[in-house]
């Protein structure tokens, strides 16, 4: 708005703290709050001695954050007060919710400013993001957002379930009711033995939450033993059995020699294909004290182009005890 006269100086006005005199001293610290403060100038302050308001640069004069009298004062002088008009263009701290973002100059907020906790404060996400959330990025120094869709990773695995048999075997270990379309394909990594020495490990589909035990498998496989100091190879197979063998009949029932291995079972709701899958497993002979070690590739399919429920681990003769671990992989 327009003024006549001088527009007047809006400035940080402010009264200073009490100055104790101390006889024969002619310069003062100057403090607001206990905190130092630097006047603009001289002529931008009032000040009264012993009820007399000093002339500017002649009675006093300002150097930083000290006042400095033309004489030394001495002890019956009182400082009444000392007033700050006020700073050149300095309006003080502003009032609550008055700066607008377009008051703010340019780069002039800087990683200085954010407290430490500025994200670890925040609340965090209790699962994935959804493939819209957005995350900031710094292309070539140009801040940017983009969706996780186009950062996540792909072909990871996602737990589904684990079954455990301990301390009482049973006739299978199966899992139904997990296959879905988040998923083509799945893997099983196990951890096993059979109650009985000298049986096969095996698998079988599930259909409707059934077995299939209709003589429809085929499978093939190799083995690699070592024992005695020698190594040997080995192979088996079979085909319209009840079963996919994937290990050798030589398990044992030792707690402390399962078969290990992990299973993968491609695309078990495709009304196209049969149902297949392979499997790697390390495992030891059926003794009480296993003499041999040796490593089992299978592969093997159902010939049947049903969808698949589930899939059962066993032993084609006698009951089944350990750890079994449903994946879904992730496509890429």
């Amino acid at each position: 708005m327009a003024y006549i006269g001088k527009e007047p100086v809006v400035g940080n006005f402010q009264v200073c703290d009490a100055i104790t005199v101390v006889n024969g001293q002619a310069a003062y610290s100057l403090t607001v709050g206990s905190a130092a403060v630097n006047p603009e100038s001289a002529n931008h302050m009032l000040v009264s001695l012993n009820g007399i308001l000093q002339k500017p640069g002649s009675s006093f004069t300002i150097s930083g954050s000290t006042i400095t009298f033309a004489s030394n004062l001495v002890t019956n002088d009182v400082i009444d007060f000392i007033q700050i008009l006020g700073n050149v263009l300095d309006l003080g701290q502003p009032s609550d919710d008055t700066v607008k973002t377009a008051s703010l100059q340019a780069n002039a907020v800087t990683g200085a400013k954010f407290n430490t906790d500025v994200i670890s404060a925040q609340t965090a996400l209790a699962a994935e993001p959804a493939d819209t959330d957005e995350f900031l990025v710094s292309d070539a120094g140009v801040l940017k957002r983009i969706d996780y869709s186009l950062i996540k990773g792909g072909g990871g695995l996602v737990h589904l379930s684990t079954t455990t048999v301990t301390a009482t075997d049973v006739a299978a270990i199966s899992f139904d009711g997990l296959f879905t379309s988040d998923y083509t394909h799945y893997k099983f990594i196990y951890s096993i033995r059979g109650a009985t020495n000298n049986t096969d490990t095996a698998v079988r589909i599930r259909q409707s939450n059934s077995d299939i035990t209709a003589s429809n498998y085929w499978y093939a496989g190799m083995a690699m033993y070592r024992a005695n100091g020698s190594t040997t190879a080995n192979t088996a197979g079979a085909n319209a059995t009840g079963y996919i063998r994937i290990s050798s009949s030589d398990n044992t029932n030792n707690a402390a020699y399962p078969t290990t291995g992990e299973l993968i079972l491609f695309n078990p709701l495709s009304t196209a294909v049969n149902k297949t899958i392979t499997t790697t497993n390390l495992g030891y002979n059926s003794n009480s004290t296993p003499n041999a070690i040796r490593v089992w590739t299978f592969g093997g399919q159902l010939v049947d182009t049903t969808a698949a429920s589930g899939l059962s681990f066993l032993y084609d003769g006698g009951n089944i005890m350990g750890t079994v671990s449903l994946y879904g992989i992730v496509n890429s």
